[in-house]
């Protein structure tokens, strides 16, 4: 990347179960591979749960791809997990997981550091609650408590994204908006919805950048294998440093 940009995907995967009540890692592997990702955030993987047949999906997919899976479980059962992944085949360095504050469902972030070179690179992934108010209070934490930037003085070129079940006019999208960029905004294509996947009506999921990143281009990607592998749509964005 100090020379080329990269594709980072952010994909809310429905515990690999598709439109089509099929559970199916492999698709998701395959909408993956065809979008030709450097760095792939998953929401909503299911790890060891028995309604998925007990399979790591993280670690399934990742190994389908040749990749390695950072793992975050927003919820944990016993051996039973569910939650959020970054997987990727480039060298990474500090890995930060935890809560994020919750009304229902116990929702968390995944901050991996991605290493290109000399330079580096922080990736957050995220999945957002289902209530307004509770959804201001997630995106406030990871936009004030050195989820983004790193912890150390000099700030690191960062992405935000995920599923943040937040339209473009909500309190949450906006607060974001603020500080960082909308890919989906910055590329020369109309932005495009992303859920449902089979007649997408609303742009839920996002990938936010930082100043110092340039999106060259992000496309909501839409095809026979994607409007039936989740119920949502994968976004892809291809970036480099400014």
């Amino acid at each position: 990347m100090p020379d080329r940009s990269i594709k980072l995907l952010t994909y809310n995967v429905h515990s690999c179960i598709g439109n089509d009540r099929k559970l199916d890692p492999g698709r998701i592997a395959s909408v993956i591979a065809e979008a030709e990702a450097d760095i792939v955030a998953l929401q909503e993987v299911d790890v060891l749960r028995r309604r998925t047949g007990g399979v790591d999906q993280a670690h399934a997919i990742a190994s389908l791809l040749k990749m390695q899976a950072h793992f975050h479980p927003a919820l944990s059962i016993a051996e039973e997990q569910y939650g959020d992944a970054i997987i990727t085949a480039l060298p990474t360095g500090a890995v930060k997981a935890g809560p994020l504050p919750s009304i229902g469902e116990a929702r968390g972030a995944l901050s991996v550091e991605i290493l290109l070179g000399d330079r580096k690179l922080l990736v957050v992934n995220t999945h957002l609650g289902l209530r307004g108010r509770e959804r201001i209070r997630q995106m406030t934490t990871l936009l004030n408590s050195g989820w983004l930037r790193g912890p150390s003085d000099q700030p690191v070129p960062s992405i935000l994204c995920g599923d943040f079940n937040a339209i473009p006019s909500s309190a949450t999208y906006r607060l974001a908006a603020r500080s960082l960029t909308d890919a989906q905004l910055a590329g020369s294509e109309a932005p495009r919805a992303t859920f449902p996947s089979r007649y997408p009506l609303m742009r839920l999921d996002h990938i936010f950048v930082t100043e110092d990143l340039v999106v060259q281009r992000a496309i909501v990607l839409q095809s026979r294998l994607t409007r039936v592998a989740s119920d949502h749509l994968p976004l892809l964005a291809e970036i480099s440093f400014a």
